[in-house]
């Protein structure tokens, strides 16, 4: 275990399973102590269980993203057991596949609100301890999809497109506190999401025509995707503040 982080805690959204969980265990590995914020709380247990298992400390709490006042306790439980409030990682999403005339309000909705308010409000609620102990580190997860565009997935390229615009003003307004804001923008990536929504024959070949397409020739993992957060977060990064970096293999090369 490394020790970059060390005297460190993180607050994770969505870390019970995929990116999130990676994330959280690779933090965990570099010494941070970790808060789990996840809508299925026998999931966060679990993955709390792995992270206690590298020797740090860790709150795994169930809590609906959506919800300003789960979230705003369940950030008050992790600063009062762990002691701090230093990183934030938003990383809680879903998406849905379907053409935009097909969709309805209510997809609308639910997209937007675990997406882009659940963003939010997460940080709207970490934001002030960092303010008050002068530092701070957000990092969020964007995606590719919400810089190129994706047939299909119109609200999901939104909420995303959203979160790394927004990322970009609060970096110019928190700097001054010393808080760095930055995004991690993945390309595809062999998560349960990606496998819910590309099941079946059909699936298969939008996989293997994807993965053609990458300069790299495969999908990445959730793991690949950690280790960039882990960056960021990092006094390695202490320079990089209001930036965007896609993690894709090389598919879409944005300057």
């Amino acid at each position: 275990m490394g020790l970059k982080l060390k005297g460190k805690t993180a607050v994770v959204t969505g870390g019970s399973r995929g990116i999130g969980r990676a994330i959280g265990l690779r933090l965990a590995r570099e010494g941070a102590s970790i808060g789990i914020l996840a809508l299925h709380e026998d999931k966060a247990q679990k993955t709390g269980a792995e992270i206690k298992a590298l020797g740090v400390e860790v709150i795994a709490l169930g809590c609906d993203v959506t919800d300003y006042a789960q979230v705003k306790a369940g950030v008050e439980k992790v600063h009062r057991a762990l002691g701090s409030i230093d990183i934030l990682v938003n990383n809680a999403g879903i998406d849905k596949v379907q053409p935009f005339v097909e969709t309805d309000h209510s997809s609308w909705d639910r997209i937007i609100d675990v997406n882009y308010r659940g963003f939010l409000i997460a940080c709207h609620v970490c934001i002030p301890y960092m303010i008050e102990q002068k530092s701070g580190n957000i990092v969020s997860l964007g995606s590719d999809a919400g810089r190129i565009g994706n047939p299909g997935e119109v609200l999901y390229c939104g909420t995303k497109a959203a979160i790394m615009a927004s990322s970009k003003a609060l970096a110019r307004e928190l700097a001054r506190y010393n808080i760095r804001v930055n995004c991690v923008s993945p390309g595809p990536v062999r998560t349960d999401l990606w496998n819910n929504l590309h099941e079946g024959e059909k699936g298969e070949k939008v996989t293997e025509a994807v993965t053609r397409a990458i300069p790299l020739r495969r999908l990445g993992t959730p793991e690949e995707v950690a280790d960039v957060v882990a960056f960021f977060v990092s006094e390695d990064a202490r320079y990089l503040t209001g930036q965007v970096l896609s993690v894709d293999g090389g598919l879409t090369m944005i300057g």
